[in-house]
């Protein structure tokens, strides 16, 4: 920091320097002033000398004339260039202004529009960390410096989490939703660190964050797996399976984490007593949809592969917030999915407390369970169904209630 201000004062030094120039020439100009001014007094005594020798008949009118034109060359020739100099005075304010306040006005404005946090950063994090404890002290350094930074409050808290610090990783993703916004992956994140540094202890705080991180993102993938960790040390097993198969459905191809959860996975299914395939039938009595979905054939030129997909159940009656979810995408279409308790969205409201559901199908290129280009709609249906529901999406999305 100090060298920044150092190399600063002297840009300024070298800017002020071409201004001081014509300030420290003023001595040698007020000296060819005074020439100038004392020129002018010769001139007008030499014009009286020849008055009065005309006066006194030495010289005549021609003469006389000659002797006026003489002094006045002379005149003219000593003061030339006289009016650039005297033109040159006057602007010497400006220059001495300048001087003051070009380092002034620098420093006012590099304050209001500088980078001074990202250089700050930027040395902050200059070098490779050799320990998560560096990297860490790195981060609370940056956040003090720039305690606006979301980015910064979110990867402190991460590597507090790597640390097994939940409780302080609590704390800075909470103060990443307050800088950043109630942000789905933030609450996720937030819920989570809560819940360790709770040991394990569930709570209304979590049920509410979770809840609206799956509200605003079904598919998030830190609020499904805390939800899957929470179901299994409270032995709900069969909702873990669920809350975990929603999650291994959004995760990419290829990533490191799905074998873990799998691995999970079976483990729940262990401690039902059950095989994979069998985990319904251990559980009759959930309430299960059958809905086959499909794109209507004039609109498969009008949406892309990779476009999400949401199918999900809601109350006919009731709150507006899906009762159970699957994400698709385009590409998988035509396809036969099943909604029930283990997809539900909130744990307090699952499809088998309602009678009366409707089934919807969006496709939201932007992947907003809110809001998308195309729908398909069901009539309401009782949630004790069990004939497969087929369901087209053929509609513009008008985002209906």
């Amino acid at each position: 920091m100090i060298e920044f201000w150092l190399s600063a004062g002297l840009l300024c030094l070298v800017a002020v320097s071409f201004l001081l120039i014509p300030l420290l020439r003023g001595r040698k100009v007020q000296a060819e002033e005074d020439r100038t001014a004392l020129n002018v007094t010769l001139y007008q005594e030499r014009l009286r000398e020849v008055e009065q020798q005309h006066q006194a008949g030495t010289l005549d009118a021609e003469q006389l004339q000659t002797a006026r034109d003489e002094a006045s060359r002379e005149l003219l020739a000593d003061t030339e260039g006289s009016e650039a100099r005297q033109g040159r005075r006057l602007g010497r304010a400006v220059p001495l202004v300048a001087v003051v306040l070009i380092p002034v006005l620098a420093v006012l404005l590099y304050l209001q529009w500088g980078a001074i946090d990202q250089v700050e950063q930027a040395r902050t994090f200059a070098g490779e960390p050799h320990s998560i404890e560096e990297m860490t002290t790195r981060l609370e350094q940056a956040v003090q410096n720039n305690p606006e930074s979301a980015e910064g409050w979110y990867f402190l808290g991460r590597s507090y989490m790597a640390q097994q610090r939940a409780a302080d990783a609590a704390r800075a993703f909470g103060q990443a939703v307050k800088v950043a916004g109630r942000e789905p992956e933030l609450l996720g994140q937030w819920a989570q660190a809560l819940y360790f540094a709770a040991d394990k202890q569930w709570s209304p705080q979590l049920d509410a964050l979770t809840s609206e991180a799956l509200k605003a993102d079904p598919g998030e993938v830190t609020s499904l797996g805390l939800l899957g960790i929470a179901a299994y040390e409270e032995q709900r097993f069969a909702d873990a399976i669920g809350y975990w198969e929603r999650l291994v459905a959004v995760l990419p191809e290829g990533d490191p984490s799905r074998q873990a959860i799998a691995g999970g996975i079976e483990r729940a299914r262990q401690e039902l007593g059950s095989s994979a395939g069998d985990v319904s039938a251990a559980q009759p009595q959930v309430a299960g949809l059958q809905v086959r979905v499909e794109l209507a054939p004039a609109l498969r030129d009008k949406v892309q592969p990779g476009d999400v997909v949401f199918v999900f159940a809601r109350a006919a009656s009731g709150p507006p917030m899906p009762l159970a979810a699957k994400r698709l995408t385009v590409a998988d279409l035509p396809t036969t999915v099943s909604l029930s308790d283990s997809d539900a969205m909130m744990p307090q409201l699952k499809l088998s407390a309602f009678d009366q559901v409707q089934l919807v199908a969006r496709i939201s290129r932007a992947g907003d369970a809110k809001s998308g280009e195309w729908i398909g709609q069901g009539q309401p249906l009782a949630s004790s169904t069990q004939d497969v529901q087929r369901l087209v999406i053929d509609s513009p999305d008008g985002t209906p209630p």
